[in-house]
């Protein structure tokens, strides 16, 4: 039977529980073992497609075409394996599934309950995704106490008593640190475990998020108090980077304490190959400035994805990426471009900051700027070349303008009669035809690609003339139909795509595309020095 390791949240939400469990199944798999790597969300949404990103961030796309939460894209990266619709799970998913077998019949009758039938289709869920894997690893979103979380919690406590030798729990809590007292304070943690023990779980080991570091005195507190031996008292110190994380768990034997409770045998001698090609990052001094124009300036977690690929592209170049959110409806945003060496439109939904991000594609057009535009981004840089390259005055998309009068941008044939927004796009991996010659040819070095997508709209085929007429050329197919992929080819560096390239990204295999992005933009901050 496969092993399972449960990870939990304690005092406050946002500690890092992806990471952690990605880090730990990342140490894993350098010994040898096939790891996978679920997300449990107790949320009512049936996915986080419909959410506004301020709630729930970045809405990371699967190969098979579920919304789900970036989280997913942590494990992607840290893991190098792709995820699916199996990885992700929702309260709203796991009731409707019950709710649809009540409607058939299919419980002769019976009362539906939360306990067993809810419980009892988690606990499938968990079984299911271990499948072909020797450990799954399964976070349970949310913060010990939610009292949308209690089926889970229940239906863990149940999966341990009942596979007790194969299950390893691990609790994620918050050490604050009060300025005032200059002390570090351990009582949250301490309550956070008495509330999961009242529930019936017993953590294993508690692995600390905290800004410094604990003292031998803490961790005999903390092990005392939460019944925790001390050795699996594990710091989790703030980190420079994310990837600097594993090494951390590594070097108080977090995979050794673990592999051995659940009596299981390393595969292979321990490769740490990967600690010594991440510690080059550090090494890095050379620093390339990127503005990324988007709607969400004040957000992060919005561009997640982007963010991480971007860096990871500079470290396989030896460089450093400052990567800057600008404000698409800022007043001074043409001011506040100047001094970047490149610039990214992302994607995105809506008509809020669009003429903001349209003049920083003729910024980036008529100064040589190396661009960059995904999904949003590339129809932005259509709608851009229509007015001030084919003299399209009032070209725009019907997404923000039913009535425009040149719809350079329309709807997707088949999204025209969806009534239902959640997970009714084009979603998920899609292959696109690549014409040889071209800059992004040379980057994948191939004629078809495949790459997630998530979009409603197109580019209208009957402008594509008109702008190939004026040096705006479409380079990629989806069939020889959907515009995929487009550049100018006299630019420097101007590519827009459909898809969204930035979940392709690994910390050891930078996406072509943001490699070539951020190679181009290195060459314009020497060009300028």
């Amino acid at each position: 039977m496969a092993k399972f390791i449960f990870i939990t949240g304690g005092v406050v939400s946002s500690l890092g529980k992806g990471i952690s469990g990605a880090s730990i199944g990342k140490l894993l798999q350098l010994s040898g073992f096939k790891v996978n790597m679920v997300k449990f969300d107790p949320y009512i949404n049936v996915d986080p497609g419909t959410m506004n990103p301020y709630q729930h961030g970045e809405v990371y796309v699967t190969t098979d075409g579920a919304e789900s939460d970036l989280d997913l894209g942590t494990y992607e990266r840290f893991l190098d394996i792709y995820t699916t619709k199996a990885n992700t799970n929702t309260s709203g998913d796991i009731y409707q599934t019950v709710i649809n077998r009540e409607r058939r019949g299919d419980y002769d009758g019976a009362t539906v309950q939360v306990i067993p039938h809810i419980t009892d289709e988690i606990k499938s869920r968990f079984f299911a995704s271990s499948k072909g894997y020797d450990i799954t690893i399964i976070e349970i979103g949310g913060t010990v106490g939610d009292i949308e979380g209690l089926p889970f919690m229940e239906a863990v406590r149940q999966f341990q008593l009942e596979n007790k030798k194969d299950v390893f729990s691990i609790h994620v809590s918050y050490i604050p640190y009060i300025a005032g007292a200059h002390e570090l304070k351990t009582k949250p943690t301490q309550h956070s475990v008495t509330k999961l023990r009242e529930i019936g779980i017993s953590p294993d080991m508690i692995i600390c998020r905290t800004e410094y570091s604990l003292d031998e005195g803490m961790k005999k507190k903390l092990s005392l108090f939460c019944n925790v031996k001390e050795e699996n008292v594990v710091e989790a110190k703030d980190a420079a980077s994310i990837y600097f994380i594993p090494q951390a768990l590594y070097n108080q034997n977090v995979d050794k304490i673990i592999i051995k409770q659940l009596n299981i045998k390393p595969k292979k001698k321990f490769d740490a190959t990967w600690f010594k090609k991440i510690k080059e990052i550090a090494k890095y001094k050379k620093e390339v400035k990127i503005a990324v124009v988007g709607k969400y300036a004040d957000l992060k977690d919005a561009y997640k994805s982007i963010d991480e690929s971007l860096n990871i592209a500079a470290w396989s170049l030896g460089a450093k990426a400052k990567v800057d959110y600008l404000g698409a409806e800022d007043k001074n945003l043409a001011a506040k471009l100047k001094g970047y060496n490149a610039i990214l439109v992302p994607g995105g939904f809506g008509n809020r900051g669009i003429e903001g991000k349209i003049k920083s594609i003729t910024y980036a057009r008529q100064n040589n700027i190396p661009f960059l535009g995904i999904c949003l981004g590339m129809q932005c840089s259509v709608i851009e070349a229509s007015r001030n390259l084919a003299g399209f005055d009032n070209a725009n998309s019907t997404e923000f303008d039913e009535k425009a009068k040149h719809p350079v941008i329309k709807i997707l044939d088949e999204q025209r009669n969806v009534k239902y927004r959640g997970g009714t796009m084009r979603l998920g991996n899609y292959k696109s035809e690549i014409k040889k010659g071209t800059r992004i040819h040379s980057l994948y070095g191939k004629t078809e690609i495949e790459e997630r997508h998530r979009h409603r709209y197109e580019v209208n085929p009957e402008y594509i003339s008109a702008l190939e007429k004026k040096g705006f050329i479409v380079t990629g197919y989806h069939k020889g139909i959907l515009p995929e992929t487009i550049e100018i080819p006299k630019h420097p560096f101007f590519i827009g795509v459909q898809f969204h390239p930035e979940f392709g990204s690994r910390p050891m295999k930078p996406h072509p595309l943001f490699k070539g992005f951020v190679e181009a933009a290195i060459k314009n901050a020497k060009s300028k020095r």
